[in-house]
């Protein structure tokens, strides 16, 4: 639900006060494990996580629906993040360029401390909430942008000093948080807070929070880059054929929409020279920039490119 800012004016929870604190009864005895039950107890806690995010599955599909509206509008989405969490927010969005083709600018991923956080813990980085607003700043953050701002404890002050000024030049905000009731949920315009409960090393938030988290980011960028079109169907239209594996997907990605041979396909990809454009000249009849005219005429939506009338295509 819409976060009111009324935990903006209630007093902060305690760290231990926190349900990701708490101790896991299951796992009181933990060091006394065998390996197989180690292990058994670890993918338990990750199913709880997945039910957690199931139940979070109407404000999951608010947040794609208002993103991608935003970016249609020429916004951009941005992650930010402390340690685990900012981590998990660069590691989408860095995914999104090879994944789909998809701007560099399009989804980004600021983490408290910068890149050297990546890799090594910054002390302090994620109690500084001006540093926050500097950074958001630095890449020219505005009005017609979205942030999440993501934090496993809901409490981060890097994260809701971002979330503060994010919502005072006007910007869309969604916080992602695993615990109820937090500063960060009641501090967005969407709150998305997976309740993952004690994890099976007290405290350790990389692990169920952390996976949870995960799964909310991987529903918010691929739905949203199924909106913009750059997905057909289930497959991967807008992949560019880099390297020897994503040109082996790329021309089975046209094989399989022109229902022609992989060595056709191939020598139709190098006359194309993209899966998209590639399959609109077979589809349509089409040279090559004719094809390429049809698919901009379409906003580089295959489906659109494919079923747009002539009509159609002149007006755009």
């Amino acid at each position: 639900m819409p976060g009111t800012g009324e935990a903006l004016n209630q007093p902060a929870m305690r760290l231990g006060e926190l349900s990701t604190e708490s101790e896991n009864p299951k796992s009181h005895a933990l060091d006394r494990l065998s390996t197989m039950e180690l292990v058994a107890l670890m993918c338990e806690a990750d199913f709880e996580a997945v039910a957690a995010v199931r139940k979070e599955a109407d404000s999951v599909a608010h947040a794609v629906g208002e993103i991608t509206a935003r970016l249609k509008a020429g916004g951009r989405l941005f992650y930010l993040g402390a340690g685990t969490s900012g981590r998990l927010g660069v590691l989408d969005a860095a995914e999104c360029p090879p994944t789909y083709n998809s701007p560099p600018d399009l989804v980004q991923g600021i983490i408290a401390g910068g890149s050297r956080a990546l890799q090594h813990a910054v002390e302090g980085a994620e109690d500084d909430q001006e540093q926050a607003r500097a950074d958001l700043a630095a890449q020219g953050f505005g009005s017609g942008d979205t942030l999440a701002g993501i934090a496993a404890s809901g409490r981060t002050p890097y994260v809701l000093g971002g979330v503060a000024y994010a919502r005072s030049i006007g910007a869309w905000t969604i916080g992602i948080s695993c615990v109820r009731g937090s500063a960060l949920a009641g501090s967005v315009d969407l709150a998305i807070t997976p309740d993952t409960g004690p994890e099976i090393v007290t405290g350790s938030t990389r692990m169920k929070a952390g996976t949870a988290t995960k799964l909310v980011l991987n529903m918010l960028s691929t739905g949203v880059m199924v909106n913009l079109g750059y997905v057909y169907g289930n497959l991967m239209v807008n992949v560019q054929p880099t390297n020897q594996k994503l040109r082996d997907r790329a021309t089975r990605i046209v094989a399989r929409l022109t229902e022609l041979g992989e060595e056709q396909a191939a020598r139709l990809l190098d006359l194309g020279g993209s899966v998209r454009v590639a399959v609109i000249m077979h589809r349509l009849k089409l040279d090559r920039m004719e094809a390429e005219g049809r698919l901009a005429a379409s906003g580089g939506r295959l489906r659109d490119a494919l079923e747009m009338s002539p009509s159609q295509e002149e007006r755009a």
